[in-house]
């Protein structure tokens, strides 16, 4: 395919449309390899005519590009970017590379941490301006090689439009000008710029989630901006109000001016300043304090929960909007994948032949007993191909994990006979009814150990942790809890042991409070480690239902969670390196002489005042900022900071510390409602289901006929490699389990929504056949 006849067409765009006529796709020879024509014929395929006739890599292609199609589905990538020509495919493959993706995340990261070598950084611990800059520039290639090779396969038309990988191309150009300006002149220079590194982080492939949570909060911005619109106006407006009430008063500074009037009532806003800022006007008169009392209540308790109320119902609308477009999406990435599937004899159904072969591509490491088992749990239908229905829900079969229904023999049955008989017994053991309830009943004996050490009373700390974690009845429990773990690991095995997540939780902090307690016998100072002794009393918390939904909620929430910190660290960085960059050289050791806030920052060589330690919230370095930024957030007495380094640097300073709270507030504000979305939403999701339909929505049970196998795969070597997973001649049964994860939890909860959105996609494609058909 010529790259000037690609562009002809306006519904050419790099892959033919699934639906398009069969006379005008290109097939395969008549003697292909394979044995069947190709319905239609991958535009990966080389040109060579030869190569052609004789049928050479042409199926093998198209399991190559229709695996390429599911892997964009599933990566929620554009179809814009996949390859459109052979020459396209090695940059194509070379970027999505797992080598390459952990090479492009480590230099993100290095880029990064170039902050903390970069003036101003940690005494003793800066590099010099040549190391460092050669370091960027290094890190800053590695990155820029990812957008040539996309341009080979993409363009600039398509780079233009995707505005993800123009900004990233722009900060790219700006890094690198700005690092080779540095060299050259040998000195730094004011690198705000420095605070745009984290767009290289979040364009990683392993910061997906991140991406797809920061397009949400873009998302529920609106109703937030409305709503602090509002908020600002009622700041205004009392601002205005409270200084011509109080301005008049010579004792009160905090509404001396306009701007003074304005700041308060912000900081207000956080209550930090409450009830300071009310007392000198409170002191004149007590009618006064209606004022400020009127102004909170709306404020705070009216407006700022409507706020959380208003991002809640958007965020769940968002959240079910972003499941249904990810849906279809990876229909959509089915569909193309399909038609590269099917052959012209069967141009309706694929064989377990195709279908074995894409799995090569899409998903290499899956041993053949694995595809041949989501081939048969795909099929519903039985009869040995699969059509464009079944074939969608691949992204669920892959999720499946294997295992026959009934093994024969458990996993120790080939061991030495003594030790087979041990391992019985350990089966026998953990597998008792009331095995669990004598567990929990150590548990409590543990805790009401520890209720005692706590009250005897000892001579020094370290006597006390060291009775609290290191002594006979510590050491007591603790081997109980261990050889409860390895009985279970005995006669359970360690796969089924470590597939509740409870068995790892408990085995985990059991093991940690053993080498804690070790720890405090060599080393007794060392007493931070009896913090893992009362661990294991979490697991009492499993016996209510209230508990289980809470940490239920918690394991959902993981991946989310995973991406809110990712993103609280790109935003601590972006504001860190501003922070650094205008507010570094100040040292605020006795500033603010003659200011409400002066008491706070006095400072003696041979001591300071509980108050003067304020002088440590400092921009210095990245670590000491990024500590003056989380006490920042937590808003207990921020304006302290914010008037100290508007007395010493500039009263305009202050909106850098104001733009920082309402960044927070508004990022803060969507993942309360991400978590109260997640809690309702399996609170909602145990209301309807019951523990016998989740397992087997959870569960699904394969029965494979030998026979109908040899008919289906029609391939002696492979039917000869799966005689030790199968029966020959006999019925063998399989159980796949899914994992517990919100998507699987949705596609059950939307059912009948994914029904309706299938069939609107559907008439939305057959509405576009039809346009398309009378446009021709």
């Amino acid at each position: 395919m010529a790259r000037g006849r690609r562009s002809s067409s306006p519904d050419d765009d790099g892959y033919k449309r699934f639906t398009e006529d069969i006379h005008n796709v290109s097939y395969g020879s008549n003697s292909t390899i394979e044995g069947d024509e190709m319905g239609s014929r991958s535009t990966l395929c080389c040109d060579n005519d030869q190569e052609m006739e004789r049928g050479e890599g042409n199926w093998e292609m198209n399991y190559h590009e229709a695996a390429i199609f599911l892997e964009e589905g599933q990566n929620n990538e554009k179809f814009d970017s996949h390859p459109r020509h052979p020459n396209d495919l090695p940059a194509y493959l070379l970027v999505h590379n797992a080598w390459y993706y952990g090479l492009d995340l480590i230099m993100s990261i290095i880029i990064l941490l170039l902050a903390l070598v970069e003036a101003p950084s940690v005494d003793n611990f800066q590099l010099s301006l040549g190391i460092h800059g050669t370091l960027e520039l290094a890190a800053l290639a590695v990155i820029g090689v990812e957008l040539v090779l996309k341009l080979r396969w993409i363009g600039w038309g398509a780079v233009l439009k995707h505005k993800r990988t123009m900004i990233k191309g722009v900060t790219l150009v700006i890094m690198v000008l700005e690092a080779l300006v540095m060299l050259i002149r040998q000195s730094s220079h004011f690198r705000v710029t420095r605070a745009l590194r984290p767009i290289f982080l979040v364009d990683t492939r392993a910061c997906g989630g991140v991406r797809r949570f920061i397009r949400q909060i873009l998302q529920s911005l609106p109703p937030i901006l409305d709503m602090l619109a509002l908020l600002m106006f009622l700041v205004c407006s009392y601002a205005l109000l409270g200084y011509f009430l109080f301005g008049h008063t010579a004792s009160n500074p905090y509404f001396k001016t306009l701007t003074d009037s304005f700041v308060s009532m912000f900081v207000l806003l956080t209550t930090a300043n409450f009830p300071d800022v009310m007392m000198p006007s409170y002191a004149v008169s007590k009618w006064y304090a209606a004022f400020f009392i009127s102004y909170l209540s709306t404020a705070l308790y009216v407006l700022m929960n409507l706020m959380l109320a208003v991002v809640y119902e958007t965020f769940t609308a968002i959240e079910k909007d972003k499941f249904r477009k990810l849906l279809l999406h990876k229909r959509r990435a089915c569909q193309l994948a399909f038609r590269l599937l099917v052959s012209k004899q069967n141009p309706s159904s694929i064989r377990f032949r195709q279908f074995y072969g894409l799995m090569r591509y899409f998903s290499p490491r899956t041993s053949a007993r694995d595809v041949v088992l989501m081939f048969w749990q795909l099929n519903s239908s039985h009869n040995g191909t699969l059509t464009l229905d079944e074939f969608i829900n691949i992204y669920d079969a892959t999720r499946l994990r294997w295992r026959l229904k009934d093994p024969i023999d458990p996993w120790f049955s080939a061991a030495w006979p003594p030790l087979r008989s041990m391992c019985h017994a350990a089966r026998a053991i953990v597998t008792w009814r009331y095995f669990e309830h004598l567990v929990y009943v150590i548990i409590i004996g543990n805790g009401i150990a520890m209720m005692v050490r706590i009250f005897i009373a000892e001579d020094t700390l370290e006597a006390s942790a060291r009775g609290f974690s290191a002594s006979w009845d510590a050491c007591l429990f603790l081997s109980l809890f261990g050889i409860e773990a390895i009985l279970k690991i005995i006669g359970l095995g360690w796969t089924d042991y470590v597939s509740s997540g409870w068995n790892i939780f408990d085995v985990s902090v059991t093991y940690a409070a053993i080498i804690g307690a070790v720890v405090l016998l060599i080393k007794p100072t060392f007493t931070a480690v009896v913090v893992f002794r009362p661990l294991r009393l979490l697991r009492l918390f499993k016996l209510k239902k209230r508990y289980r939904d809470i940490f239920g909620t918690v394991v959902l929430l993981s991946p989310l969670m995973l991406s809110t910190s990712i993103v609280m660290i790109v935003m601590y960085y972006f504001f860190a390196i501003i922070g650094m960059e205008l507010f570094s050289q100040y040292d605020l050791r006795n500033c603010c002489v003659n200011s409400t806030v002066e008491d706070f920052y006095r400072y003696s060589e041979n001591g300071t005042t509980a108050l003067g330690y304020y002088y440590l919230n400092s921009f210095s370095n990245l670590l000491t900022t990024g500590v003056t930024l989380f006490e920042l957030t937590v808003v207990n007495n921020w304006f302290i900071t914010m008037e100290a380094f508007a007395v010493v640097a500039h009263q305009y300073s202050r909106i850098f510390f104001m733009t920082f709270y309402l960044f927070t507030m508004v990022v803060l504000t969507i993942v309360v409602a991400s978590v109260l979305e997640a809690f309702r939403f399996r609170i909602q999701y145990k209301r309807q289901t019951s523990k016998k339909d989740e397992e087997r929505m959870l569960m699904e049970e394969v029965i494979v006929d030998w026979n109908t196998l040899q008919g289906t795969l029609q391939d002696s070597a492979l039917l000869d490699h799966l005689r030790t997973d199968f029966v020959p001649g006999g019925l063998t049964s399989y159980t796949g389990k899914r994992p517990r994860t919100r998507e699987v939890l949705q596609r059950h909860m939307y059912y009948a929504e994914i029904s309706q959105w299938m069939a609107e996609a559907d008439q939305l494609e057959i509405t576009a056949e039809l346009a398309q058909t009378s446009a021709s």
